[in-house]
């Protein structure tokens, strides 16, 4: 996902690399590592002996098989004599672990705040000096796209609906996209349920290329596309009706708008998190949830398996003439709930937001702990 980001967003980099056997001359070559999430590239930067700065958005979200100081301690007895003696070494923790141990590894981790960070920070704090220096931050964002944003333009459509990039370690455009086939059955129904909206843009990564294409109901149109990020930021700003699927990253952009979004259904089980982690906020009670359909299926409270539950109970809504209906119908629900909200309702729903977001701006906390490289970073 952060290759096709770099590829359609040139222009932020000064040079872009996707060759993976060159990463060992590259950070041979570097002054500062930065990952995004990327335990692995923490750990190659620890083995060449390089600082590396862990940027994570999820941070409190990571769950645990073990007890942490375990992780700890695999960590101060890393072997560094090559990345695959490394490799090995922590090869039997889970995916979620590695993240937590590239942050007991960094030189310093940069964590966007969110209900629980705060006490995974106590945590790692628990375990001692471990080298570890954790530094809480606002959102990770494009602040100068945001800045950049007018607000008082003339609106494109009459509704945004933002479905993110979709693909990770198990959905795909071509696999495991049920959820993308619900979408689409339920797109001409939008345009037939809601007159209000003529205009329709819905936009992400399943949309880019050859799968761009227009849905026509009821004299009504739904355009499906791909926006490159401030674009899609210019049209957040000036649209006045919201949806996105509840990616943290789309939550903090649209709050720094000024806008309330509302929340559809969970793609994967990091949504199920965040919609529940902030249910007791105007956003998360109005949140649309396939429990709202299926209450009695369960989700497993694992990323994996919560994942692949999630793209069962599309499919079987998608599949099922009744359960579609239900679908259907109590999504027109939390829709009318949400364009039914007044202005001073949606500004106080973004308001109780921003302090259980809020933290350090990312630029002030890059130069108050991180000085600037003469060469460069490796991202």
């Amino acid at each position: 996902m952060a290759a096709i980001f770099a590829r359609r967003h040139p222009d932020a980099f000064d040079e872009i690399q996707e060759r993976p056997e060159a990463i060992d001359s590259l950070l041979a070559g570097c002054d500062q590592v930065i990952s995004v999430m990327d335990a692995e590239l923490v750990l190659r930067a620890a083995v060449a002996g390089r600082p590396v700065i862990m940027v994570d958005s999820l941070f409190g979200f990571w769950q645990l098989t073990r007890p942490l100081t375990g992780i700890r301690d695999l960590c101060a007895t890393l072997p560094r004599t090559s990345f695959a003696a490394a490799g090995d070494h922590l090869s039997g923790l889970t995916p979620h672990e590695q993240v937590l141990a590239a942050h007991l590894l960094a030189t310093h981790s940069l964590v966007q705040n969110f209900p629980g960070v705060a006490e995974r920070m106590a945590e790692f704090a628990a375990l001692g000096d471990t080298g570890a220096r954790l530094h809480l931050t606002g959102s990770l964002v494009d602040l100068e796209g945001l800045r950049d944003a007018p607000r008082d333009a003339e609106p494109g459509c009459d509704l945004l609906i933002n479905v993110g990039g979709f693909q990770n370690f198990l959905l795909g455009f071509e696999n495991n996209n049920d959820y993308l086939h619900l979408l689409r059955r339920w797109l001409p129904d939008l345009l037939r349920d809601w007159p209000r909206f003529p205009r329709v843009l819905l936009c992400g990564g399943p949309f880019a290329g050859h799968r761009e294409h227009t849905v026509t109901a009821a004299g009504r149109q739904a355009v499906c596309c791909f926006l490159p990020q401030r674009e899609l930021l210019r049209k957040v700003a000036t649209t006045p009706h919201y949806l996105l699927t509840p990616g943290l990253t789309a939550l903090h952009e649209s709050l720094a708008l000024g806008r309330l979004p509302l929340a559809l259904h969970e793609q994967h089980y990091a949504h199920l998190f965040t919609v529940r982690r902030l249910g007791g906020t105007l956003f998360g009670r109005t949140a649309g949830r396939f429990a709202d359909v299926l209450p009695d299926h369960t989700v497993p409270e694992d990323d994996f398996a919560g994942t692949a539950a999630l793209v069962e109970i599309a499919g079987r809504i998608r599949e099922d003439d009744a359960l579609y209906a239900k679908f259907r119908r109590t999504l027109n629900e939390r829709i009318e709930q949400y364009v039914s909200l007044t202005p001073t309702q949606h500004r106080d729903g973004v308001d109780e937001l921003r302090p259980v977001l809020d933290g350090e701006p990312l630029p002030e906390a890059l130069a108050r702990t991180i000085p600037a490289p003469a060469g460069g970073y490796l991202l």
